[in-house]
């Protein structure tokens, strides 16, 4: 772990109770800052917060409600203080193709990955405004850059937040807060273990998966240094984002790297003793 000369900060960090959001808490606590752990899953949040000290404090948030994101930031004022820096981490995937998923999964995941989003966001604004600093660090995914197959809603929930987030940035930019948008490759999360399961997302196994400890690294690295926008791993996710451009180009390259995926898939099943049906 890299040590840095950080004043420790209140984090409050939304979908915590695991994966990437549990890891950029824990790393948090650990650099000396101050996190409210918040979770639809309220007691999952809750054990997370207790097992990592006095410097933790877990609440139960659903990110699409207004009054759920006021309380949130009551609790974490209450207790530590004025929120520095809010990371919005939370999000969910349905696997499958377009046509296949439901409706009901195409709005679950545009309300929980998009607007659950920009209501924090806006909430953050309002109080952070108010109190003259405040950091923002959205939690993005960088299919913003290159949409996949298998994905088409959560890709463009990703499209749409970086564009949000930047506008919103741009709008804000006499303003006292600070803006910061990352975007984790694939990540060994239980999200990971539901695309296992579906072959229409054996893309993501196209290319190496990252542990959440390395992703929140990046991110609580941003607590400090702030910069405009983190794209992961630093060489990699430049190609992608420059790939993603040209919408020609990604027609030819994906159908290879998607095969490749689904060789690399067919392989972790087989080592784990599943059948690699489905393909």
């Amino acid at each position: 772990m890299r040590h840095t000369s950080e004043k420790g900060r209140v984090i409050l960090v939304t979908g915590a109770a695991a994966g990437i959001g549990a890891a950029i808490a824990e790393l948090a606590i650990a650099r000396g800052h101050r996190v409210m752990l918040t979770d639809v899953d309220e007691e999952a949040a809750l054990a997370r917060a207790r097992a990592l000290g006095q410097r933790a404090a877990g609440h139960a948030l659903d990110i699409r409600s207004p009054a759920d994101w006021s309380k949130a930031f009551d609790a974490a004022e209450a207790r530590f203080g004025a929120v520095d820096v809010l990371i919005n981490n939370a999000g969910i995937t349905h696997t499958g193709h377009a046509r296949a998923l439901r409706p009901e999964q195409h709005r679950d995941i545009v309300e929980i990955n998009l607007l659950g989003t920009v209501t924090g966001v806006c909430a953050a604004l309002e109080r952070m405004t108010a109190q003259g600093h405040g950091h923002i660090i959205n939690v993005c995914s960088m299919t913003s850059f290159l949409p996949l197959p298998g994905y088409a809603t959560y890709c463009g929930t990703k499209h749409a937040l970086r564009a949000f987030h930047h506008s919103v940035a741009i709008e804000e930019r006499d303003g006292p807060l600070d803006f910061t948008i990352v975007h984790p490759p694939s990540t060994r999360t239980g999200m990971l273990a539901q695309e296992m399961a579906d072959p229409s997302c054996a893309i993501s196994f196209a290319e190496k998966s990252y542990a959440p400890e390395q992703i929140a690294e990046a991110v609580v690295d941003a607590v400090v240094t702030k910069p405009v926008e983190v794209v992961f791993p630093p060489f990699a996710g430049r190609l992608q984002r420059i790939a993603g451009v040209f919408p020609g180009l990604m027609r030819r390259v994906l159908p290879v790297a998607e095969a490749r995926g689904r060789r690399q898939r067919d392989r972790l099943l087989s080592a784990q003793g599943f059948p690699a049906s489905g393909n």
